[in-house]
């Protein structure tokens, strides 16, 4: 059964990740952030580099690796440090947490009622769509009410 601290601790988890939502549609600039960033300061490559304290090539190669998603975090960190500014590092859900659970107890409940609904089917014993409706509902709330490990 889920717990009164589970369902605190899924409030409070989309509550934190509440402020994110804002930013999903933002894109990142065509150069890339660092370059954007840079090229915004004034700053040369070579001044990047000097602060970075590795070559203007090296400077290139990160650049190039933040636009082909192939930077690591600590490097890009480390980037940013050099331009006077932090990395926020979050995976943004694209529905609420809670949201994500309760569609994934109908998306599984459906899957099982699937599976019995053709067998009985076959045999002519379908349901008619009401009772579907009414078993789909009474399916996922247990699986609503149950581990939500149970749930993947």
């Amino acid at each position: 059964m889920t717990s009164r601290f589970e369902k605190i601790q899924i409030y409070q988890l989309d509550s934190s990740l509440m402020p994110w939502q804002s930013i999903r549609g933002l894109a990142r600039p065509h150069l890339g952030w660092a370059k954007a960033i840079r090229q915004g300061l004034g700053m040369t490559a070579a001044a990047l580099a000097k602060r970075l304290g590795i070559s203007q090539a090296g400077v290139a190669k990160l650049e190039k690796a933040e636009i082909e998603d192939r930077i690591t975090l600590a490097s890009l960190r480390k980037l940013a440090d050099a331009l006077n500014c932090e990395v926020h590092y979050a995976l943004v859900p694209r529905e609420p947490i809670e949201a994500m659970i309760k569609h994934r107890a109908y998306d599984l409940a459906r899957e099982k009622l699937a599976t019995v609904s053709h067998s009985m089917a076959l045999e002519g014993q379908q349901v008619d769509q009401p009772n579907q409706e009414k078993q789909l509902e009474f399916l996922a709330q247990e699986l609503l009410a149950g581990p939500r490990r149970d749930l993947w």
